[in-house]
C-alpha cells in the first residue's frame, strides 16, 4: 500500500472517530479509539454471539459423544 493511500485511510478512520491522533513535531501518531468499537460490539455483534456459542457448544457435545 502506498503511503498516500495509507494516509487517506487514516483520515477516514479519524473522521469516523475510530482513530485519534497526536502530533509530536513532524510526527503524527495514530491510536485506536476503543469506545466506538465497543459501542458497535454491544449494538450489533453481541446479540449474535450467544447463538454462535450455543451452536459451538452443541457441536462439541455431539462430536465428543456426550
Amino acid at each position: 500500500m502506498a503511503r498516500q493511500s495509507a494516509t487517506q485511510h487514516l483520515e477516514i478512520l479519524e473522521a469516523a472517530n475510530l482513530v485519534s491522533t497526536v502530533r509530536r513535531g513532524r510526527e503524527k501518531l495514530h491510536f485506536i479509539n476503543p469506545v466506538p468499537l465497543h459501542e458497535v460490539y454491544e449494538q450489533w455483534v453481541r446479540k449474535f454471539e450467544h447463538q454462535r456459542l450455543k451452536l459451538l457448544h452443541d457441536l462439541k457435545k455431539e462430536l465428543e459423544g456426550e
